[in-house]
């Protein structure tokens, strides 16, 4: 027989709580990413770091656990880049208060710790009962759980070559055809800053240097975007390049740029 018995006013309540934090956690979360965006930092997506001279900046890869040596995913990643570039931390290696305890060491005092979260899903055993009283399938109910890691830039004692970051990215990564069409293209072509862009006006082409960048590779993507905008100039081209951020003739201008690239750059200007 099936049980038609409604959940006792203690049940609900715990529900609707569990219901209320997740909800505060993935709005606390959401606040996070939106905080990041409004400060002009997107770390998912733009591929290179801080130039020299601007601070230490992390190894490239995936935010790990120094302990465990596991990497960190979904909006984990996302919060704990933002983090790195935020604080300029040398490291992508993060630890929980009693994981640096376990590795040796401890957070240094007055150090803050940023916010991480698991996501899982399980069966509560009310919920087994009934599905095996009505032959229906167990729903299992999502959970959030908030935990505070530190990265080991912020812990002091730990035992030497915990969780190590990758070897640093080699000096230039040389892809000689792409050097001979920026060579042969005329463009006055400039390294150097933190963005790349093309300026119509004194007709040259600016990129971030080639060790900056993440996936070395992103370098020649970049450098060859912003030269196809180059081709617009007056004296070659003419096309339209003054145009409004957001206009459809800017946008017609990108898709200039993007044709017959494997994929686009993460900051188009």
């Amino acid at each position: 027989m099936r049980n038609t018995s409604r959940p006792c006013a203690k049940s609900r309540r715990q529900d609707h709580g569990e219901h209320a934090e997740r909800g505060n956690l993935y709005a606390e979360v959401t606040d996070r990413i939106i905080a990041e965006l409004e400060a002009g930092r997107v770390p998912w997506v733009q591929p290179w770091g801080r130039p020299t001279g601007e601070g230490a900046a992390a190894a490239p890869g995936l935010p790990r656990n120094a302990l465990t040596h596991r990497n960190y995913s979904g909006v984990n990643v996302l919060i704990l880049w933002g983090a790195v570039i935020a604080h300029g931390y040398p490291s992508q290696s993060w630890l929980t208060f009693r994981q640096a305890l376990e590795a040796g060491g401890n957070v240094r005092k007055g150090e803050r710790g940023t916010m991480v979260v698991f996501a899982d899903r399980f069966t509560p055993e009310a919920e087994r009962e009934r599905a095996r009283e009505t032959g229906e399938d167990a729903k299992a109910v999502p959970f959030l759980k908030r935990f505070t890691v530190f990265n080991v830039a912020q812990c002091e004692g730990l035992r030497p070559n915990l969780a190590a970051d990758p070897a640093p990215l080699p000096e230039r990564e040389i892809v000689p055809i792409a050097e001979e069409v920026i060579a042969a293209s005329g463009v006055d072509f400039r390294i150097g800053g933190s963005h790349a862009f093309y300026v119509p006006s004194a007709d040259y082409v600016q990129v971030p240097p080639q060790p900056a960048f993440y996936d070395q590779i992103n370098y020649y993507r970049t450098a060859l975007h912003e030269m196809t905008h180059a081709t617009g100039h007056p004296s070659r081209l003419d096309r339209d390049l003054i145009n409004k951020f957001g206009s459809k003739d800017y946008a017609k201008e990108e898709l200039v740029a993007l044709s017959g690239q494997s994929a686009p750059p993460a900051t188009l200007q």
